[in-house]
């Protein structure tokens, strides 16, 4: 029973540290500027 517990803590574990690495690890400079308005495309054939 102590195995099943330890083996669900430690894939708990690996799953927040996964969720964090996959947060925080972004661009450095932050998010990409925004793509221009439709009114600024050219139209589309």
């Amino acid at each position: 029973m102590t195995l099943i517990i330890l083996e669900a803590l430690g894939a708990g574990v690996l799953l927040v540290g996964i969720v964090w690495w996959t947060m925080f690890s972004g661009r450095k400079n932050g998010e990409l500027p925004p793509a221009p308005a439709d009114d600024e495309m050219p139209p589309k054939p």
